[in-house]
Formats: structure tokens, C-alpha cells, sequence
């Protein structure tokens, strides 16, 4: 699992860019968040996801928003 930070999310297209320390910025389309409910992100969330290869290249999956206590949570 890699963590990162959400850099842009377009709600009206379904895409944007997560901004990961080990992959740099990654493409996330609605179709890879997770979470119950509309599936959108917002600038400056942090989130949970893996890397996939997509129809256009890596691109992220799996992707949840972080809790409080996932955030506070010490990384190893």
C-alpha cells in the first residue's frame, strides 16, 4: 500500500493526480476511489492506494481517504 496527498481531482471529468514521496504523481480516475458514496477527492487529502498498470499507463487503485488515526499513525 502507498500513501499520498492529493494534488488535483477534477469532479466533472472523474480524474485528477495523487502526489506520492516514491511515485511521484500518479493518475486516478473515479473508477479507482474506494470510499462509499460519490466518488471524488479533494486537493490536499491524503490518501491509501496501490499502482496499476493502465489502458494509458500506471495509474492508482484501491484508493481510500486516510482516517484521523491512519494519519497520525507513525510510518515505518
Amino acid at each position: 500500500m502507498l500513501y499520498g496527498v492529493v494534488k488535483s481531482f477534477d469532479e466533472h471529468h472523474g480524474f485528477g493526480f495523487i502526489t506520492s514521496p516514491t511515485e511521484g504523481d500518479v493518475f486516478v480516475h473515479f473508477t479507482g476511489i474506494v470510499d462509499a458514496g460519490y466518488k471524488t477527492l479533494h486537493t490536499g487529502q491524503k490518501v491509501q492506494f496501490v499502482v496499476v498498470e493502465g489502458k494509458n499507463g500506471p495509474q492508482a487503485a484501491e484508493v481510500s481517504v486516510m482516517t484521523d488515526d491512519e494519519k497520525a499513525a507513525p510510518t515505518v
